[in-house]
């Protein structure tokens, strides 16, 4: 029988669920954890590539470095009769730029290599958070869980395929030059070497390509897991969110601060305005109206009891003249904000307040 729960138990039941796409914020702070998209097969397979490739043309040169090394230690080094501190630098400084020359392209080679392939993949990232000692890490129980995790049984079918797949070309690659093979035992040293050695290179190559067709595969499916892992809830959702927005006391002080920065904006207008309309103690409505700029007269300030007393005595003290008119006053209260043109309805209203005004200043 299927229990039925209510609505707001079913929200809470199903609010736990990671079914949303992580947001740019997850996505961000699990990058600066170190937490990004990484394939080691991708890496390995590309500097495999690389240096069987760097060993197939660069030998020949290698090899000559490598007998330029020999002739260097045996026939010149050993003639040498006396012994002292300068030639023995002289000795090991000419040795150490021989094995230079043969060492130096495969490290750089698989440096540079080593660095992109990681560099395609997740783009630039330092971080020391992969460094820091937790031993959450060490725990004996997590351990035995990854053992026999779904990660595990995936990583080893990767591994079972790798071999399949590279005994299997290496395999064709032997079966296709089967008649060198067999005529090694026929062969002198030097061409047993050259042959044995060209065919270590192919079977290299091929096994490297062979990895990047199982890296690629191997990409998708971290990327697969890495989209799973970062999968959010729509209460997780929500609780970012609400971080984001910041902490509740500080948002009352920003607009405490905003309301009384508006405020004072206000009552810098009111020493320029027209006439002050009044309830007259619990409304002020504060009017400007210039015939030659506006087509009706603006709300410049307005506010009750605290305020209204505050414009009051401003407009006091400024002379502006003050109006009491208690329906228009909180019928305008309740329609207008600061900075709108009275309303069609107030005009005939409005209108008589600033004949008033006017003749009582004699502008008209």
């Amino acid at each position: 029988m299927k229990l039925l729960l209510p609505l707001d138990l079913q929200f809470f039941a199903g609010s736990g669920d990671k079914t949303e796409k992580a947001t740019p914020k997850k996505r961000q702070d699990a990058r600066k954890k170190g937490q990004v998209v990484k394939s080691q097969d991708v890496t390995a397979a590309f500097l495999l590539l690389s240096l069987f490739l760097l060993l197939y043309y660069w030998a020949p040169y290698m090899l000559e470095s490598l007998f330029s090394f020999f002739h260097q230690s045996i026939e010149k080094n050993m003639l040498i009769v006396t012994l002292n501190q300068d030639t023995v630098m002289e000795i090991y400084t000419q040795s150490l730029m021989e094995m230079a020359k043969i060492s130096l392209p495969i490290l750089l080679v698989a440096m540079v290599v080593g660095v992109a392939a990681n560099f395609f993949q997740f783009g630039f990232l330092f971080t020391t958070e992969q460094l820091k000692m937790d031993l959450k890490k060490m725990d004996p129980i997590k351990g035995i869980k990854k053992i026999i995790s779904l990660r595990a049984i995936i990583n080893l079918i990767k591994s079972l395929l790798k071999v399949a797949f590279i005994g299997t070309v290496t395999t064709i690659i032997i079966w296709v030059n089967l008649p060198d093979v067999l005529s090694l035992s026929l062969q002198n040293p030097w061409d047993i070497m050259t042959t044995v050695a060209k065919l270590t290179g192919l079977m290299g190559i091929a096994a490297s390509l062979v990895l990047i067709l199982i890296a690629v595969l191997d990409y998708i499916y971290e990327k697969y897991e890495y989209e799973k892992q970062l999968k959010m809830s729509k209460q997780d959702i929500k609780d970012e969110h609400k971080n984001a927005e910041g902490d509740p006391k500080i948002k009352s002080k920003i607009k405490q601060r905003q309301r009384e920065m508006a405020m004072r904006r206000m009552m810098q207008e009111i020493p320029n305005a027209d006439v002050v309309i009044t309830n007259p103690t619990h409304y002020a409505i504060v009017l400007k109206y210039d015939e030659n700029n506006m087509e009706a007269p603006k709300v410049v300030a307005m506010g009750t009891d605290f305020v209204a007393q505050k414009i009051k005595l401003i407009a006091k003290e400024n002379n502006i003249v003050m109006v009491e008119n208690r329906p228009l006053a909180r019928a305008m209260y309740d329609k207008v904000e600061i900075g709108d043109f009275v309303p069609e309805e107030f005009f005939k209203a409005v209108a008589e307040i600033l004949a008033y005004v006017y003749r009582i200043k004699r502008k008209i």
